[in-house]
């Protein structure tokens, strides 16, 4: 990608991209080449959005630098709707309804559906960098979800599948209150998924840190901190990890514990 001239808008080479877009396959997004929107109720803000049911997503997912001032006090989220927010960078005041919280780097919240989710950059000026998602929450009788709000520095660190150099922090309960979950997978440089998996969960994921290789749909493609991967049902999916010293880890999300419906 050739470097970019402030004062033309002008890049220094041909364009070119690393996305790739097969919707209700899969996709990868990296930073250079999104544009920012305008959406109601996000206030000096620049925000992207990433998967939505046009690219063949369950779920929409987004990514937003919160500006000096940046927020969403008018609420985000809907009945019906459930909300996860990640603080990537920074440091972010969030309420669930009424409910004030702080979150800095790796806190975040969870929103069951109906309560509202709202949020602002508290961070002396400087920008913040966030990650955020929201789907329809699929309602089993007798269950319900909570209000979760964490940081992962706080969470168990789990060998994947039995592998110490892959580790897997599940970010919400493994409880039938709950129809998705957040995930982060981090991978020692030259570990790997112990198989190519095949399933028909859906994952939104945003590569956190390092390099790797990604098999989708049996197309291998280089991937970094910064890109977004979209995976479709039953695409089939594995990574290895590459680099020097640093893992890389992507946080991810996955539906779960529901029954697909006819």
């Amino acid at each position: 990608m050739g470097y970019r001239n402030k004062n033309t808008g002008y890049v220094s080479d041909i364009l070119a991209s690393r996305s790739v877009i097969k919707r209700g396959n899969y996709a990868i997004i990296p930073p250079n080449g999104l544009v920012n929107n305008s959406i109601p109720g996000f206030e000096n803000c620049e925000l992207s959005i990433l998967a939505t049911p046009k690219l063949g997503a369950s779920f929409v997912d987004y990514i937003i630098t919160l500006l000096d001032g940046g927020q969403n006090k008018t609420g985000f989220g809907a009945p019906g709707v459930e909300t996860f927010f990640y603080c990537l960078e920074g440091r972010i005041t969030v309420w669930a309804d009424d409910a004030k919280h702080t979150l800095e780097a790796g806190g975040y919240i969870y929103c069951p559906a109906g309560v509202i989710l709202k949020f602002e950059n508290d961070n002396g000026g400087v920008n913040s960098e966030a990650f955020l998602y929201k789907k329809k929450y699929e309602v089993v009788a007798g269950y319900e979800a909570h209000v979760i709000v964490e940081n992962v520095a706080n969470l168990e660190k789990i060998a994947y599948e039995g592998m110490e150099d892959v580790i897997l922090q599940n970010l919400l309960p493994a409880d039938l209150g709950f129809d998705m979950n957040f995930h982060i997978l981090s991978f020692e440089p030259g570990a790997c998924h112990g198989y190519i998996e095949t399933h028909y969960q859906e994952h939104g994921a945003y590569m956190l840190s390092g390099e790797g290789v990604y098999n989708l749909d049996n197309e291998w493609v280089p991937v970094k901190k910064g890109d977004y991967l979209f995976m479709g049902a039953y695409v089939p999916q594995a990574t290895y990890a590459v680099g020097r010293g640093e893992a890389f880890s992507y946080l991810y999300s996955k539906d779960c514990n529901r029954d697909p419906q006819l």
